[in-house]
């Protein structure tokens, strides 16, 4: 009897622990066992959401959503809710994600109407693979940018992990991270035609921790745009070009208060920009954009590598001074080297009401050149309205209104 019962109690636990490394294996489910067709042609959108159900009420502690390679997913604008019972979503995607190229064929009954693909309410987000997806903007680009939708979105999530991934010819932003946290996106290839309106790379906005790496974006607008509400945002070796370049703001529209803070861009390489790293700002608007570190960017046939501009105003509308204005502070540029092809290489036009001020430049070093070569030329530098504000080291252009600091 006592060996029966031993027996018994090791089957029980036997059995027990099967179940328990079961439910630690993630509970996968590939697209096309919910009828998706993969031919670019057929809409798969209902399908799409049928996986993402099957994915979701999962009793597995994790859960993986697959999309095959090989196969091209034609899709209407679709939203994925993170309220689910698997702690921990993985997207694979593998395949190509094609949105509809005719404006008119846009199907759209989500919230998230605005979007083409929308991820909303995660904690414990990955989306990763070697897939794309084709945003086939053009036809969206004839209508203007008001009428543009983002093709990707990440929206009240955190922990967020993104890479590898490739996204073409959005209509608008390719990438939206909004009221998310600690999101790490790395290893994106983004890429639209250098005039595609309104196409910017990567979105941020009322968003912390916020890591953008090792990823090359080449669009008709800002490589990465940093708005309001962002806190603590890194980005690390991002090559930029062609586009508008890494920019914060623009922050105080029509009097808002609006805030940036707290922003790391390192080892950026800007090729054939119209920007380099700018700061940007309304007049009357009201908040703050500090500390800001730009340090160890190269630059390449770049307009104009460094600008603060405070007078972002209407188009075709005088830009008169206000009493007010986004207050810009604590701002460094450390090892920044390359060329110009422009004839302003170092523009800071600061409020008269609300100076800049703390504005640091070491060792700058920017030249006249095309195509990789310097040319006999100097490049200027122009300054307006900044107090308490000095350079170290080797700065070219010289900036007369930064005080030299002297070594002792």
């Amino acid at each position: 009897m006592i060996n029966m019962g031993l027996k018994m109690l090791f089957s029980i636990s036997f059995f027990q622990w099967v179940l328990f490394v079961q439910s630690m294996e993630p509970f996968v489910y590939d697209v096309n066992l919910a009828g998706a067709i993969g031919d670019g042609e057929s809409d798969d959108t209902e399908a799409f959401k049928n996986a993402w159900n099957v994915v979701c009420s999962s009793h597995i502690s994790s859960g993986i959503f697959r999309v095959p390679y090989g196969q091209k997913f034609l899709l209407q604008p679709l939203t994925f809710n993170g309220e689910c019972r698997p702690k921990n979503i993985t997207f694979q995607i593998d395949g190509i994600l094609i949105a509809p190229s005719d404006p008119s064929s846009w199907k759209c009954k989500e919230t998230n109407c605005n979007n083409w693909i929308t991820f909303q309410h995660f904690d414990g987000l990955i989306i990763q693979g070697t897939g794309s997806l084709h945003g086939q903007g053009q036809k969206w680009w004839q209508m203007g940018c008001m009428h543009n939708k983002v093709s990707f979105a990440i929206l009240d999530s955190k922990n967020v992990h993104i890479s590898g991934l490739t996204s073409m010819d959005s209509r608008k932003w390719h990438i939206s991270i909004e009221r998310s946290s600690s999101v790490h996106a790395s290893k994106l290839n983004i890429k639209a035609p250098k005039d595609s309106p309104n196409t910017d790379g990567i979105r941020i906005q009322h968003s912390t921790n916020v890591t953008i790496a090792s990823s090359i974006i080449k669009t008709g607008d800002d490589c990465i745009g940093i708005g309001d509400g962002s806190k603590y945002i890194n980005i690390n070796r991002i090559f930029c070009g062609p586009g508008h370049g890494i920019s914060i703001g623009s922050l105080g529209e029509n009097g808002r208060r609006e805030t940036v803070e707290y922003v790391t861009v390192r080892r950026a390489n800007f090729y054939a920009t119209e920007n380099g790293l700018k700061i940007k700002t309304w007049q009357g608007g009201h908040g703050y954009a500090r500390y800001i570190r730009f340090e160890h960017i190269s630059f390449s046939k770049v307009i104009r590598p460094i600008i603060i501009d405070q007078y972002t105003c209407p188009l075709h509308q005088h830009c008169k001074n206000y009493s007010t204005a986004v207050e810009i502070s604590n701002i460094l540029y450390n090892d920044l080297r390359g060329t110009t092809n422009g004839e302003i290489a170092v523009e800071l036009s600061c409020s008269k009401s609300v100076p800049c001020k703390n504005i640091r430049m070491k060792d700058i070093q920017l030249d006249y050149g095309i195509n990789g070569k310097m040319y006999d030329g100097h490049p200027k530098s122009h300054c307006l309205n900044v107090v308490q504000s000095w350079d170290e080291g080797y700065v070219y252009p010289n900036v007369p209104c930064l005080t030299k600091k002297l070594s002792y």
